[in-house]
């Protein structure tokens, strides 16, 4: 085996494992770290906080490449997806599954670092994550099992630092779960038109004319929740205002997604990114002394 074809698996691993689209494991990110400084009072133990954060790409990479091996007969027909290594041809099927299992094998090791519960737990994080790529087929609220494969970090989180999960650390794993319906159903509204073609279940399409008011009903009801969360977790007022800084951003997302253009609904979707870099700023801020 050369260096140019070990090159070339390295390059087709890496767009599997979508290493250059780092926006989903940005979205994983942030709950995350929501949870881990909220359960620390602000002063997350290190340790912990590089375990979850390393834990949260290797999975997101795990989840990239569970759901292109089951969508490997889906994705040559959409148009945005037919490229993807396993669509295209250029890794196999046992290729995909031992990159699957490595990446599982090694968040798993970092999990091994942590209490009995954590580990227990993140038994359940596995179970997610493999399930997810399935749900599209059975029925149109896939977007809600992402959510919980996506949020299953923050009662870990919980766990990890209080050997429990408190009424605050379920109401953020609920957040994160309607968080996530937002903005997997634009991401949905890009890929429509191919999903009815091919039969592909979504929010999108079981939304259908009424999407827009019901991401807006979705927004009140995650960042009502952020609010609440705020208060039982005695957060400052610096946390609000990153609360209100995401709130803008979900105007934006209106915005671009009021013709159900595909590209504007793709860049709503991407703009999910700095809701989260905000509230996590507001925590980050509010815990400094």
């Amino acid at each position: 085996m050369n260096a140019k074809h070990l090159e070339d698996r390295f390059i087709q691993y890496a767009r599997l494992m979508r290493l250059e689209r780092p926006i989903g494991s940005f979205l994983l990110l942030w709950p995350t770290l929501w949870a881990l400084w909220i359960a620390g009072d602000g002063l997350p133990r290190e340790s912990v906080v590089v375990v979850f954060v390393l834990g949260v790409f290797l999975m997101r990479s795990a989840g990239c490449v569970a759901n292109d091996i089951a969508d490997r007969r889906f994705d040559p027909h959409v148009e945005r997806t037919k490229t993807r290594p396993l669509a295209a041809g250029k890794v196999s099927v046992r290729e995909a599954l031992w990159l699957f299992i490595g990446l599982c094998l090694a968040s798993f090791a970092l999990v091994l670092t942590q209490n009995t519960l954590t580990i227990a737990m993140s038994f359940v994080g596995v179970v997610l994550a493999a399930c997810y790529p399935l749900m599209k087929r059975w029925h149109h609220l896939p977007q809600v099992v992402l959510g919980m494969a996506f949020g299953w970090g923050i009662p870990m989180a919980f766990t990890a630092q209080q050997q429990q999960v408190p009424l605050v650390g379920w109401l953020l794993f609920l957040s994160n779960v309607i968080w996530s319906v937002i903005y997997d159903t634009m991401y949905a509204m890009a890929d429509r038109e191919d999903d009815l073609k091919i039969g592909v279940k979504s929010t999108a399409i079981l939304f259908g004319r009424r999407d827009r008011q019901i991401i807006g009903i979705l927004q009140c009801l995650f960042f009502a929740l952020l609010l609440w969360i705020g208060v039982l977790a005695g957060l400052g007022c610096v946390y609000y205002f990153g609360v209100f800084a995401g709130v803008w951003f979900a105007l934006w997302e209106q915005y671009l997604i009021r013709h159900r253009d595909p590209h504007a609904s793709f860049r709503a979707f991407l703009n999910n990114n700095w809701i989260g870099l905000s509230v996590f700023a507001g925590l980050l801020v509010d815990s400094l002394p």
